[in-house]
């Protein structure tokens, strides 16, 4: 399978990402995240880095009850949070994936953005990423929605997976697929357009749940397969993108 070099421009990107975004015309990723805009600037910007913290390989419906559990307890503040127990936030926020340690960061989180940031949160990267529990994705993501400020390409697992499968990234310096999705932002931004760094994440994202699954995709029904050098290949090779989930 050959792949581009990062500092090139993939044939037919544009012509993908198009078909993708007519095919995404039936995917509802409207309830994704909990609507905030009710709270204060600085109070819905805490609420996104926790909620975001939350997300972290767990399941939409699963972060939103969390999310509102937390709400309907009154603990998604620094303040609130940083005072409240620890066990408490852990039943709370159970079933989220690793709950345990999310509760313990969370609480440290706040206590940070509490004495820092005068229960605000970082509005750089590099501070950001300086949190317990906080990441790339995390932190870029939290940079678009919190402060409405786009660094970088927010990557997760869909967008990591389907930019391999593409043959849209690849290694500095080689034509091997990234390992990682931090590896994936750095060769996609090296070429796509900073118009679409935005839209590039919820677009792959729903892509990726309903035809561009980790595991047997359905190549059959999607628009741009004719574009994928991966197209009717994977389906035993998707140990790879498991085997590599971030």
């Amino acid at each position: 399978m050959l792949f581009i070099h990062v500092d090139e421009c993939p044939a037919n990107w544009e012509y993908v990402l198009e078909g993708i975004r007519k095919m995404s015309h039936s995917i509802d990723t409207s309830g994704d995240r909990e609507d905030d805009d009710i709270h204060p600037p600085k109070e819905r910007r805490f609420v996104v880095l926790a909620s975001t913290i939350l997300s972290s390989q767990t399941k939409e419906d699963i972060t939103r009850g969390a999310t509102r559990r937390l709400r309907q307890n009154g603990l998604l503040t620094a303040d609130a949070l940083n005072n409240a127990d620890e066990e408490t936030i852990r039943k709370l926020i159970y079933p989220v994936g690793f709950y345990i340690r999310k509760a313990s960061n969370l609480k440290k989180m706040a206590h940070i953005c509490l004495t820092k940031y005068g229960g605000d949160i970082p509005n750089t990267i590099e501070e950001l990423l300086s949190l317990p529990g906080v990441g790339p994705k995390i932190a870029h993501l939290v940079m678009i929605i919190g402060w409405n400020n786009v660094q970088g390409i927010c990557v997760d697992t869909h967008v990591h997976r389907i930019c391999n499968r593409l043959g849209w990234v690849s290694r500095s310096g080689t034509t091997q697929r990234t390992s990682i999705p931090e590896e994936t932002r750095k060769a996609l931004q090296q070429w796509l357009p900073r118009e679409e760094w935005v839209a590039i994440n919820p677009l792959l994202v729903g892509f990726g749940r309903t035809i561009c699954t980790a595991l047997r995709p359905r190549c059959g029904e999607c628009g741009v397969s004719k574009f994928c050098p991966s197209a009717f290949k994977e389906t035993s090779s998707s140990s790879y993108f498991r085997s590599n989930k971030s």
